[in-house]
């Protein structure tokens, strides 16, 4: 196996490994799964593995989760299938700094994409190291934003463009989840910096240490939120890929974020996608 970072700072791409025998190898899922905890995105290109194997790799991660919107493939739950085309219209969640359903109050662990049909160009996908984003904060900001907490939400998102009855039952299915701003790696112990697109608004900003009056907690408390948000922008945190068909990422969810360029209609773009099921958040 070869490993070629390809920032100082995230991702890296690894040659001479085919992850559909990797499915069936579990010292080279070993070695991966270190790599992943410490490059947090890797990349591989020419992996022409079958649905089965795709799901199989993923699941020595851990469990494969269903999306309540996207649906599985119906031969293998689990597998996302996530495709564009020229009839579908954009969905306005995919680009936008994010780490995947954070609305859950079990948030996934990380997801394995491939690449089914690309562009001719355009349709790059962004991923942002968000524990470099927290330890490169101002550290009064640091300061200020230990122990807060914040919802996440679904109806927000995916719901907010659905009928106000169906809007209600997604969100009945799925509240809003809480987690704190800045977490804790499960495995690193690194802290994260854990707001994105999903996140709506702090719980427990209101108090006497935050608040003199009203015009503390809103605007300020949204106007704080909004500037941790806008740290995955920051280029220095960020590794670009171009996608080519069979082109595989394999990204640590809970300590990343990605952005899916929307920048190729009306051409198609297919992926498909293993998101593995994740523990709650401290």
């Amino acid at each position: 196996m070869q490993v070629e970072p390809l920032t100082c700072t995230i991702g890296a791409e690894l040659r001479n490994v085919d992850l559909g025998a990797a499915s069936r190898d579990a010292d080279t899922v070993a070695e991966i799964r270190a790599l992943l905890l410490r490059h947090k995105v890797l990349f591989l290109r020419d992996q022409d593995f079958s649905r089965a194997e795709h799901v199989a790799f993923a699941r020595h991660f851990g469990e494969l989760e269903d999306h309540p919107v996207a649906g599985s493939d119906p031969e293998h739950p689990g597998l996302v299938r996530i495709y564009k085309s020229p009839e579908t219209p954009n969905d306005r969640y995919e680009n936008a700094f994010h780490a995947d359903a954070t609305w859950r109050e079990k948030p996934p662990f990380g997801c394995v994409l491939r690449c089914v049909e690309t562009p001719p160009v355009g349709g790059d996908t962004i991923w942002v190291n968000m524990a470099e984003a927290h330890a490169r904060l101002p550290e009064d900001i640091q300061r200020k934003i230990e122990g807060l907490r914040a919802r996440h939400s679904i109806e927000a998102s995916f719901g907010a463009a659905m009928p106000v009855g169906k809007r209600l039952a997604l969100h009945a299915q799925f509240p809003d989840a809480e987690h704190p701003v800045v977490r804790t790696h499960p495995e690193t112990g690194e802290k994260i910096l854990f707001v994105n697109a999903f996140t709506t608004h702090f719980t427990n900003h209101h108090t006497a240490a935050n608040v003199r009056f009203g015009q503390d907690h809103a605007p300020g408390a949204s106007l704080l939120l909004n500037y941790l948000i806008s740290q995955a922008a920051i280029p220095e945190y960020q590794v670009r890929w171009r996608w080519k068909k069979n082109s595989v990422a394999f990204w640590d969810n809970r300590s990343t974020q990605h952005y899916a360029v929307m920048d190729y209609p009306p051409c198609h773009r297919k992926m498909e996608r293993a998101g593995i099921v994740g523990t709650a958040t401290y």
